[in-house]
């Protein structure tokens, strides 16, 4: 026979209090005597008893998995959102969005994943500080990095293959004759960045060119734009341009624009990401497509790996090849 759950009436014997005083112990605002509620959680501990509003918050929350994002400014974000609630609604589970723009803003967001008890947190576009990552493990949270690895941590972590694609477009802006290539990054210090920055600048190393012009956009429209206008503004203009997401790309074909070049007879101009708008007919921009549907099966493979394996060890980096998506802009 399976032993009974313990009961609250147990509780409040081995405590030596009233039932009534054991149901306020578990109401954080209930009026009790400090002392006596904290004689009461011991006793609720030492005999495993789960209280009854406690155990609907776990049912609950059972398979909820929590995605820590940054700005959804950027159209890239919102796709993942949408394959991720997708595909968490078909295992009927539960997801709950923590938009944070400021990097600083995770500490601060940390008491409210906490209390919602996930099974799991994806992080994407936003840095894991380290005192996130303890508070999450403290409390068995399974974190899995979604479109970025961070190098201070053990943690799995699911991406594209920036490296390649970064590569892939070199390759075919040479192979179209592009000969002053010019690029404009992200955010230096992030893996995105790094990726597709080297992969870009290898390839073109060894087909014996070297990069023409390099501008900071910071993966952000407003900055992006200013890169251009920088690139393109000077005596001797690139005649391709690699933007390291496709936000910057479509700024870069804005400024050329309106500037009154030709897209790509002056310049060609090339984004990462494949976001809806890079397709409209206004752009149609040659991009690296990122296989988002399938980097989010990885993610979610990984947290239900982690359940199944509690005991599993070391960091699982899992990288998908991107697709190159040529369209007019290049």
């Amino acid at each position: 026979m399976r032993p009974r759950k313990p009961t609250a009436k147990q509780v409040a014997y081995a405590a030596g209090v009233s039932l009534a005083a054991v149901s306020r112990a578990f109401a954080p605002n209930a009026p009790l005597d400090k002392e006596k509620r904290k004689r009461i959680l011991a006793a609720a501990d030492k005999l495993g008893y789960v209280s009854p509003a406690r155990r609907t918050a776990e049912a609950i929350t059972a398979g909820t998995v929590t995605l820590v994002a940054g700005d959804f400014s950027n159209p890239f974000y919102p796709m993942v959102l949408d394959s991720l609630s997708r595909k968490l609604q078909l295992s009927n589970r539960q997801l709950l969005v923590y938009a944070l723009p400021s990097p600083s803003d995770v500490d601060r967001a940390l008491s409210q994943i906490l209390a919602a008890r996930p099974k799991a947190v994806i992080v994407s576009s936003t840095q894991l500080t380290s005192s996130m990552a303890r508070a999450c493990r403290q409390h068995g949270i399974k974190i899995v990095f979604f479109n970025r690895t961070q190098s201070d941590g053990d943690f799995d972590s699911v991406t594209c293959d920036n490296y390649a694609g970064g590569r892939d477009i070199a390759q075919y802006l040479i192979a179209k004759g592009r000969r002053r290539i010019g690029f404009v990054g992200g955010i230096r210090d992030t893996s995105t960045h790094r990726g597709r920055a080297r992969g870009f600048q290898d390839a073109l190393k060894e087909a014996g060119h070297e990069l023409h012009c390099q501008f900071d956009g910071a993966f952000d429209y407003r900055i992006g734009y200013q890169a251009a206008t920088a690139a393109l503004s000077g005596p001797t203009r690139p005649d391709a341009l690699f933007c390291c997401n496709d936000v910057m790309a479509l700024a870069a074909i804005d400024y050329a624009r309106e500037k009154g070049l030709s897209v790509p007879d002056d310049v060609a101009i090339v984004g990462f990401d494949d976001i809806p708008m890079g397709a409209w007919r206004p752009y149609r921009l040659t991009t690296v497509r990122q296989p988002v549907e399938q980097m989010m099966d990885e993610a979610i493979d990984m947290i239900d790996a982690a359940a199944d394996n509690k005991n599993q060890s070391g960091a699982v980096v899992r990288s998908l090849r991107g697709k190159l998506i040529v369209r007019s802009s290049a």
